[in-house]
């Protein structure tokens, strides 16, 4: 069994909660998704969950690309308790495309013992399409959380990922910004044969090292992260429209997109004070990667009012 146990930051929290120890049963979270394609729209023909993780079925419910399943991760815990391990496992077959969101934002509880973590595993084969989106992260005060995404793809695949951490709940009582102990998230990119593309992890630890400072976080609170990992051509169509810079004082929001080493697409972040214009930045630049690499669009943002 893969864990992280080992990492290094997480060796101030080896200590067992007192409720129940870490991993135990109904603590271990597991998700396997598997994709294929069937005449003209891609299925969802592999499905193993494990409480607190679950997933009931695929929905057909963009209209720009009926032929997606789009399948939306649920939990049925309420968030990442300390001593929760959790695994989501991702396969796409040949030419089979996928749409991943959450139910919810991911919330990280308060913790007084241990930590929760998260390994995730992507493994797309030739001509493939994922996006994995998922709704904001929220670390509550004290909460310790470590993740770990691997994924193995192709140069004919395109992974679409998306992420956007909150630093806590801002507007809880007094506010909790960036009250909680540790977020650790590293994300890596290979090839079918091995080969390395790229790494990418940071570890956040505001009692230790403050991050409301310049060359940090500064004032910003919100920060957005999108890896496209694709083929060269489609990734400088995509840089083309999403290359200008974003520095704007009255929102304010920060963002730029860069390219990643050995070919492997572009990275965009995005910093800002509150939620909605960093997720309406992200958004924008997953239409234009949607757009350049499938030809088709997202369906209009869906308005609660």
């Amino acid at each position: 069994m893969i864990t992280l146990d080992d990492a290094r930051e997480l060796a101030p929290y080896q200590d067992q909660p007192a409720q129940l120890p870490a991993a135990s049963n109904g603590k271990v979270g597991v998700l396997r998704l598997g994709f294929e394609r069937r005449g003209d729209r891609t299925i969802l023909h592999d499905l193993y969950r494990q409480s607190p993780l679950l997933v009931q079925r695929a929905l057909y419910w963009d209209e720009e690309m009926p032929q997606l399943p789009c399948v939306m991760i649920l939990t049925t815990s309420g968030g990442v308790l300390q001593g929760d391990r959790l695994r989501m496992d991702v396969d796409l077959a040949p030419g089979s495309q996928a749409h991943l969101v959450t139910q919810a934002a991911t919330k990280i509880q308060e913790m007084d013992a241990n930590y929760g973590s998260q390994i995730q595993r992507f493994t797309l084969a030739e001509d493939t399409y994922l996006e994995y989106l998922p709704e904001p992260v929220i670390p509550y005060r004290g909460s310790r959380f470590v993740t770990d995404t691997r994924v193995r793809l192709p140069e004919s695949a395109t992974m679409l990922y998306g992420e956007v951490l909150q630093p806590g709940r801002k507007y809880y009582r007094d506010g909790e910004l960036f009250a909680y102990d540790l977020f650790s998230a590293s994300l890596r990119a290979e090839r079918p044969d091995g080969r390395q593309l790229f790494v990418e992890k940071f570890v956040v630890t505001p009692g230790q090292f403050p991050v409301a400072r310049l060359g940090v976080m500064d004032r910003f609170h919100i920060f957005g992260n999108v890896v496209l990992l694709t083929g060269p051509e489609r990734a400088a169509r995509v840089f083309d429209r999403t290359s200008t810079p974003v520095w704007d004082e009255e929102t304010p929001l920060a963002s730029a997109v860069s390219r990643l080493p050995n070919d492997a697409g572009l990275i965009f972040k995005v910093l800002g004070q509150e939620t909605e214009p960093v997720r309406a930045a992200v958004r924008a630049f997953c239409v234009a990667a949607r757009e350049e690499v499938t030809g088709r669009t997202f369906p209009p943002a869906f308005s609660w009012r």
